[in-house]
C-alpha cells in the first residue's frame, strides 16, 4: 500500500500548527494569572512599551524563528546572528513536542549543540530580537 506524500505532509503541518497554537495558549494562560501581581493599570508606558516588546520577541523566537518565513525582521534577526557566531545554525522544534533544538552543519549532516553552547545561542539570539524589535515598534 502507498501512502500519498501530499496527505502525510498536510498531516505534519496541521500537527505542527497544533503545536504552535498550543505553545501559544499556555503563554496566553501565564500572561492571564500575571505572575508579578502588579495592577496592569498602575504600569507606567515605558513598563508597557516594554512589556510588549517582549511579548513580540518572544512570538518571534519561539514561533517564527524555527518557520521557513519570509518575514523581513526575522531574516535580519538570523542574518545578525549568522554574524555573531559565524555558522548558519538551525532551529527546530521536534514533532514530539520537545524544546526547541539548535542544530549547527557538520560532516555527516547537521549537529545539535550541546547545552552549553545553546544556552549562549539563544541568550544572543534573544538580545538580538529584542533590540531589533525595539527598534521597529513606535
Amino acid at each position: 500500500m502507498t501512502i500519498n506524500q501530499s496527505l502525510v505532509k498536510n498531516m505534519f503541518q496541521n500537527y505542527d500548527r497544533q503545536l504552535v497554537n498550543g505553545r501559544k495558549l499556555s503563554r496566553l494562560s501565564r500572561y492571564l494569572r500575571d505572575p508579578q501581581g502588579e495592577d496592569p493599570h498602575s504600569t507606567s508606558r515605558e513598563k508597557k512599551r516594554r512589556a510588549m516588546v517582549e511579548r513580540v520577541a518572544r512570538e518571534i523566537v519561539e514561533n517564527l524563528i524555527t518557520a521557513d518565513t519570509q518575514n523581513q525582521i526575522v531574516k535580519e534577526i538570523k542574518a545578525e546572528l549568522r554574524r555573531e557566531t559565524d555558522e548558519d545554525l538551525i532551529f527546530h522544534y521536534p514533532p514530539t513536542g520537545e524544546d526547541m533544538k539548535v542544530l549547527k552543519p557538520g560532516a555527516d549532516g547537521p549537529e545539535e549543540l550541546s547545552m552549553q553552547e545553546k544556552d549562549i545561542i539563544l541568550r544572543k539570539l534573544w538580545e538580538i530580537t529584542l533590540d531589533k524589535v525595539n527598534e521597529t515598534m513606535l
